[in-house]
């Protein structure tokens, strides 16, 4: 900070100049004590100079509205919005979200350096500060296929990034056990120049908290019920307690925040979709969320607020008080989370739900995060599921959950032994196709409580390594939805009797769109028309659902380009078992 600028600054504070806008009559949230005050507020270049009896060039009548500061997402995959960082932007702002800490390693799964680069570059100067942690496990596990593989020499030149806060989600819980040598190095290198680490706890023991805890891995945002949200606070983690599109774990851990532990406890939005972010909201959408469970209002605040801005060491965000950014929102109703207006950096940026001035965005040509979906033709054959008995290993959903559910159970099979699928039953076909290097890899699967009833949908986002995931009904839809997804280089596509009923085009990485994000939310509005053609479940995203389904880092049984994956066992297994069993293993 210049001389001039702290001069100035320091001369509004004291009254001897008059500061650039004063808000006055409003009911300012304090997030440090947790009540509400009165006063002026006085802003000079974007940050608080004070709070007391100001006079400005500007005043801004607040008329009795309660004054909080921005809200900051301390978690989120931008690339799940499937929408730029500028168009992102536009979304979040409307929701009072003025910061946010991203993890690209969805981007970076398929893109490697040159998808960090990407997204670094494209949220540059953006209303929205983008924060970004570094991807700590890509590929997910060592055994995936995903586009490229980052070790600590590729990650170190951005550790010196400004917007660059640490190390992201490390899910390779047995790299860490293990002390596997390149996990090591990233986690020790950023310890090193005093970033954060953020953890990836799903499923784990009491006793593997202690081995994230002893290699300084700091928070997680897997916890699924409210004693496994106190286990990871009284090991001294930072609680992140995520409302996703998938996943929806606020209501079961909510009441583990007390006035007590509350000060641990961060709110993340993780992986959401552009309708969902456009209908519900944010990290303003939790805030609501747990209000509506009974936590007091100015505490679920804090937990958008202050919590996250002091865990990531922002320490110019996240409360309204003098020195810090001008950030904040003028909220009609404290209980409901109205949002009037938006202010970034003092400038009101939001008003009435209408952007001021929205973010623009260049379509990408870069080398490296387009034209990144290739594999060979396929055929019925590749599709085939043989089996030795009518006993399957199938993947059930839990609907709004991201760990799915082993089951055993008596399939459908032809004369020759292949698995039939059956919307009876609802085990239909599962396939997820190498896209990256050419590799001819396809691994088959059965899937149970998606609800097709006929056809197909297909998407190049699988999380984490992003293959080309299909569930389908019959052989002759699932290689049209390959064959479409192919022709666009990325997107979500759903079709029926051979005929593509709805599609959303991804070709940046396979993952985002070029679009501007009202356009997105149409063309999204027109596949979820599909999906009920289809008669897919309507309970929960089918879509992103079907996403998690190859991620094999989470419970209980996935599928990776090599096969089924047994999560608890941490193998690969058969679709055919010889063996009965009658009961969820």
């Amino acid at each position: 900070m210049s001389k001039d600028i702290l001069t100035r600054r320091i001369a509004v504070a004291a009254g001897r100049e008059l500061a650039d806008s004063v808000i006055k009559n409003g009911k300012i949230i304090d997030v440090f004590n947790g009540e509400l005050i009165e006063g002026d507020i006085a802003i000079v270049d974007g940050y608080f100079a004070g709070i007391g009896t100001f006079e400005g060039k500007i005043e801004i009548d607040a008329k009795g509205s309660f004054i909080s500061p921005a809200l900051i997402d301390a978690h989120v995959h931008i690339e799940s919005s499937m929408i730029t960082p500028a168009e992102f932007a536009n979304v979040v702002l409307m929701h009072g979200v003025t910061t946010v800490i991203t993890d690209p390693h969805e981007i970076a799964n398929v893109s490697g350096a040159a998808g960090i680069q990407y997204m670094l570059d494209s949220s540059d100067h953006l209303s929205v500060d983008v924060m970004v942690m570094l991807p700590s496990s890509v590929p997910a596990a060592d055994f995936e296929y995903s586009g490229a593989v980052l070790n600590m020499e590729e990650l170190s030149p951005f550790l010196g990034h400004p917007r660059v806060l640490g190390l992201a989600e490390v899910m390779n819980f047995p790299a860490v056990k293990n002390s596997d040598v390149s996990m090591l190095d990233k986690i020790s290198e950023t310890l090193k120049v005093g970033k954060r680490i953020d953890g990836h706890a799903a499923g784990l023991s009491d006793n593997d908290l202690n081995i994230y805890m002893a290699a300084g891995i700091r928070s997680d945002h897997e916890g699924t019920t409210a004693e496994e949200a106190k286990d990871r606070i009284r090991k001294g983690m930072y609680l992140m307690i995520r409302e996703g599109t998938v996943a929806k774990d606020l209501k079961n851990i909510i009441s583990a925040v007390t006035d007590r532990n509350s000060r641990r406890c961060l709110f993340v939005t993780d992986d959401k979709h552009l309708d969902d972010l456009i209908e519900e909201g944010s990290v303003d959408h939790n805030i609501r969320l747990a209000i509506l469970e009974g936590l007091d209002p100015i505490t679920a605040i804090q937990m958008a607020t202050i919590n996250p801005a002091e865990y990531y060491g922002l320490h110019d965000k996240g409360a309204i008080a003098p020195g810090y950014q001008a950030d904040f929102l003028l909220i009609d109703n404290i209980e409901e989370v109205t949002i009037r207006e938006v202010y970034k950096s003092g400038k009101v940026v939001v008003s009435r739900g209408k952007l001021i001035t929205p973010e623009d965005h260049p379509v990408t040509k870069r080398a490296g995060v387009i034209n990144t979906v290739h594999f060979r033709d396929l055929c019925k054959t590749d599709l085939q599921i043989v089996t030795p008995t009518p006993l399957a290993n199938i993947i059930k959903i839990n609907p709004n959950s991201l760990v799915t559910k082993h089951i055993v159970d008596k399939i459908d099979l032809d004369d020759e032994g292949r698995f039939q699928p059956s919307n009876i039953t609802d085990y239909i076909k599962l396939a997820l196709i190498e896209r990256h290097k050419g590799t001819g890899l396809i691994g088959l699967g059965i899937v149970h409580g998606l609800g097709l009833e006929d056809g197909a949908i297909a998407s190049t986002v699988a999380h984490d390594s992003h293959n080309l995931i299909i569930a389908g009904v019959n052989d002759q839809d699932i290689l049209l939805a390959a064959n479409e997804l192919k022709r666009m280089q990325g997107g979500l596509v759903a079709v029926k009797n051979g005929e593509v009923l709805a599609a959303l085009e991804l070709p940046v990485a396979g993952l985002i769109s070029t679009l501007p994000f009202k356009e997105v939310y149409n063309q999204l509005k027109q596949l979820n028309l599909a999906l009920k053609e289809l008669g897919a479940s309507e309970s929960f995203n089918p879509f992103l659902t079907l996403s998690f389904l190859a991620l094999p880092v989470i419970p209980e049984l996935k599928l990776t380009v090599q096969g089924l994956f047994d999560v608890k066992s941490y193998r690969h297994i058969e679709v055919g078992i010889p063996v009965v069993h009658s009961k969820n293993i």
